[in-house]
């Protein structure tokens, strides 16, 4: 069956990591992606490495893994969009476009006459979805912004973090650029929202994506216990401000996530670990009672987990129904049976002879399911079939736009 979006054409304009993470979402639902990148160069993230993609040798290729991490079932061509043969060339792509993504600064692609007052009047359905760092408007429009500024910016390096009372305290990052990735996620659903008016109405839109937005939106939990209680969230390391035990501890040999989420669960974990009186101790009978005593309850159940191995411990718990689980280097995440059983690694066949490793998409239907028809583009693979097939230009109109640096 063809994916549900296999009906529709989106045109890439956008380069390193939010844009091409919602176009790939796009791509994995069927659409045919187009996307548009420098001569020469390509998306800034082919250049992030190393790590490469591994050939047939097991010899470095040219191909990033940050590159192939974000733009697998798309078509690259190449366009120097700032002459005017290049703007033409995008023009016509965006005649024969639903969909148009583009992460450049504010005005920008509107100073080539690529922006959406600009392309609504050669497409008027066209759903244009710009991403930027703080918006189209507002006192900071005009600023680049990157992950790691939203992070601290948005409150979220604020609750991430150790206590700053206890060795290592203070603000941490996310491990991943999680503002650019959220960013694409909102983008995917947003663009899939507009294509629904769209097939309602003929009616075409413009949308305003900004990683300052959703990094707010994303901290909604905490930010409206804020608004409810005037209390400011604060960083609690690997604990949980409302439910206690609910964090991490060393056992002998490694560490362990436990996530006890109810009295219950709590009888059960105390009984599992030999010590069931502790169930029935006053201070911590209750989850509102453990929380009062978590000082007192925490080096207690720490000791408990220094007695016995990882293994030992998550065998033991699993048999109980405590809700525990271990902490997974990115080799053991794809060594776990669960993980395996999903299929989340993908390996596609690469133009290269070799094979491109990429992690499946989470997205499963039963009656369209993801396919993963085309590894992450080489630089200008398609240009042919594209500026070709699609557009209609003869071989000497190609080999005039090489000669003039326009398309390479």
């Amino acid at each position: 069956m063809a994916g549900p979006l296999s009906h529709i054409r989106v045109l890439d304009l956008s380069r390193v990591l939010a844009g091409p993470w919602a176009a790939q979402n796009l791509a994995d639902l069927g659409a045919e992606v187009i996307k548009v990148e420098r001569p020469g160069s390509g998306d800034d993230t082919r250049g992030w490495g190393p790590p490469y993609m591994k050939d047939a040798h097991g010899q470095d290729t040219p191909e990033a893994a940050y590159f192939l991490s974000c733009n697998r079932n798309k078509k690259s061509v190449t366009i120097d969009i700032a002459s005017p043969a290049g703007q033409t060339l995008v023009r016509d792509l965006a005649k024969q476009s639903h969909v148009i993504i583009e992460n450049y600064k504010v005005g920008t692609l509107a100073r080539y006459g690529l922006g959406y007052e600009d392309l609504r009047k050669i497409n008027p359905g066209i759903i244009y979805c710009s991403v930027t760092g703080f918006g189209q408007s507002g006192p900071y429009a005009e600023r680049p912004g990157y992950d790691f500024i939203f992070q601290g910016m948005c409150g979220l390096m604020s609750i991430t973090g150790e206590r700053d009372t206890l060795p290592g305290g203070g603000p941490q990052k996310v491990g991943i650029a999680i503002t650019d990735v959220l960013t694409g996620m909102y983008a995917s659903l947003a663009i899939s929202a507009a294509i629904t008016h769209w097939e309602r109405t003929g009616e075409g839109q413009y949308i305003d994506m900004a990683l300052l937005d959703t990094l707010v939106a994303f901290n909604s939990n905490q930010i409206v216990s804020y608004f409810c209680s005037g209390n400011i969230p604060k960083r609690w390391g690997n604990a949980h401000p409302q439910v206690v035990p609910y964090e991490v501890f060393a056992t002998s040999d490694g560490h362990i996530i436990l996530a006890v989420g109810n009295d219950g669960q709590f009888a059960r974990f105390c009984a599992t670990a030999g010590h069931p009186e502790i169930a029935q101790d006053p201070r911590f009978v209750t989850n509102s009672q453990r929380i009062i005593n978590r000082d007192a309850l925490i080096p207690m159940i720490s000791t408990w987990f220094k007695q016995r191995s990882k293994a030992d411990w998550i065998q033991a718990l699993e048999a109980a129904t405590v809700p525990c689980g271990p902490i997974n280097n990115m080799q053991e995440v794809f060594e776990d049976p669960q993980v395996q059983h999903r299929n989340m690694r993908v390996d596609i066949p690469h133009p290269l002879g070799t094979t491109a490793p990429v992690v499946a998409s989470p997205m499963r239907f039963s009656a369209t399911p993801v396919e993963y028809r085309l590894a992450p583009p080489l630089l200008g693979q398609h240009n042919q079939e594209i500026f070709t097939d699609l557009l209609g230009r003869s071989q000497a109109d190609l080999e005039a736009l090489r000669a003039a640096g326009t398309i390479s």
